[in-house]
């Protein structure tokens, strides 16, 4: 009898780590294109490729021909249709680590409940805004990002420039207000610009109610690394979205975590 080579499918702890980072990689790709269409361009994908096999077992040379244009331009298909995914998917892998890195220095110099007090004072006058803005019914997005695309935002925005301040929010979104119609961009402390029209999510598993003030902030969040706070202008219902996700009827005590953990 001759016994088997298993020595190729010996494990080690690299090949352990291998299947661990495939893994994560698969499962993170599956978090960024789940309950969007980009799940039903995937599977139409993998029909065309699974029909191409079976034609070309059957030798169906013509089918096979056609099918085959498409097997052997798929990497191109893949980056022009899921190019917003790949952003999303570089955004991630790269996420604020520079950022962690500083808030972790400036909490060992100055000390965890002085840095906690900077941050509250920093947002303080959007949780004052959100309470008003709430209590009279006035639909409100706030985007808050930590690196300002003024290519992505400036296009279709009103620029500002402007410190952030309760009363300045407020009167906003005002409804009178000609800036009320769209979404405020926050960052580096700053309110950037206003009345921004922002990309709409291609989820198609959402709440029947939200609206296109919602599928806005949920889809900015999907393209950037950004988050939004979405006022419900039928509810008051404050919602959080982030990386393509979305917290609904949140607590104020709920959005100061929030923002606390985020900047």
């Amino acid at each position: 009898m001759h016994a088997f080579d298993l020595s190729p499918f010996k494990i080690t702890p690299l090949s352990v780590l291998d299947i661990l980072l495939v893994a994560f990689l698969i499962y993170q790709l599956y978090n960024l294109i789940r309950g969007t269409i980009a799940v039903n361009i995937l599977l139409g994908m993998g029909v065309i490729y699974a029909m191409y096999f079976v034609v070309s077992f059957l030798h169906m040379q013509l089918l096979t021909d056609i099918l085959g244009y498409f097997r052997d331009v798929a990497v191109v298909i893949i980056v022009v249709v899921f190019q917003q995914e790949i952003r999303r998917f570089l955004l991630l892998v790269g996420k604020n680590a520079s950022l962690q890195r500083n808030k972790a220095w400036w909490r060992y110099f100055f000390g965890k409940n002085q840095a906690e007090k900077n941050n509250y004072a920093r947002i303080k006058p959007i949780i004052d805004a959100c309470k008003a803005l709430k209590q009279t019914r006035t639909g409100a997005l706030i985007v808050f990002t930590k690196y300002y695309d003024e290519q992505f935002y400036q296009n279709s925005c009103e620029v500002m420039d402007a410190r952030i301040s309760k009363r300045l929010l407020e009167s906003i979104f005002q409804k009178t207000s000609p800036l009320h119609d769209g979404a405020v961009v926050i960052s580096e402390n700053k309110i950037k610009s206003a009345s921004c029209i922002l990309p709409l999510t291609d989820k198609v598993d959402l709440p029947a109610q939200f609206g296109l003030r919602h599928r806005a902030g949920i889809g900015v969040t999907e393209a950037n690394e950004a988050s939004a706070i979405i006022i419900s202008e039928e509810t008051g219902e404050i919602s959080y979205a982030k990386q393509g996700r979305v917290k609904m009827n949140i607590s104020f005590a709920e959005l100061e975590k929030l923002l606390n953990k985020d900047f």
